[in-house]
């Protein structure tokens, strides 16, 4: 008879479970969603109509130098204080289109390969299937990833570390191909970790500014893209 009780209450647990695991998402994050990927794919054409526009000019590495050095100080400087207001829209337009001023140099060295296109459309198609699926998994599961925060900060660290080392051989004219590819990877995976950790925020209501949530997975899907792009150049032979 215990035993029975016992299965009734462990079945009656399970059910729970179940049920929070695929309740709908509330009303106030699907707004923060909605907004969210509206404003993303903004973004996103107006970042790929920037990095048309610096290829077109022939902007040069200096100059998207300073593309990446002033999205940087906006995120950082100007954006806390208006993400709360409509200039913060205006605010991470600037800065999207910076990052995409940015990548005309880079687009504009793989292009040079023959299969430049082809490396390119690689990157692109693997950034959307990585970013949708991973997406789509948090959307249909509702699960809650915010345990990954930890994980993700101190790899992002660390990768930064690796990153400023290979900078400074660089200078000294030491070449260290290996190591590039291996931040290249870690980066990919850090990114699709944070965009299952940000997303998951806003469907479980950990964040409800959607301009911050946009800068977010803007950053996730730009760093994704980058990485990918020199992986596949390189395995392609052109990199």
């Amino acid at each position: 008879m215990q035993n029975r009780q016992y299965n009734v209450q462990q079945n009656r647990k399970g059910m729970i479970a179940r049920g929070s695991a695929t309740a709908p998402i509330s009303a106030s994050a699907t707004k923060v969603l909605r907004n969210t990927y509206t404003l993303l794919a903004m973004t996103l054409i107006f970042s790929a109509v920037m990095a048309g526009v610096s290829m077109s000019i022939g902007l040069s590495q200096g100059a998207s130098l300073v593309s990446s050095l002033g999205a940087l100080a906006l995120i950082w400087l100007v954006l806390p204080r208006t993400a709360n207001s409509s200039a913060g829209i205006a605010v991470v337009f600037a800065f999207t289109g910076l990052l995409g001023l940015s990548l005309g140099p880079i687009l504009t060295y793989y292009l040079q390969f023959s299969n430049g296109g082809q490396i390119i459309m690689q990157a692109l198609g693997g950034t959307g299937l990585v970013f949708f699926a991973l997406s789509g998994y948090v959307l249909t599961t509702k699960k809650d990833f915010s345990f990954m925060r930890g994980m993700l900060v101190a790899g992002l660290v660390v990768v930064l570390v690796a990153a400023l080392g290979s900078i400074v051989a660089g200078m000294f004219g030491v070449e260290i191909t290996a190591i590039s590819l291996a931040i290249s990877a870690a980066i990919v995976f850090l990114m699709s970790g944070f965009i299952l950790y940000d997303t998951s925020r806003i469907v479980n209501g950990g964040e409800t500014n959607y301009i911050m949530a946009t800068t977010g997975l803007y950053l996730n899907i730009y760093n994704l893209f980058v990485s990918l792009l020199h992986l596949i150049g390189a395995f392609s032979g052109n990199d």
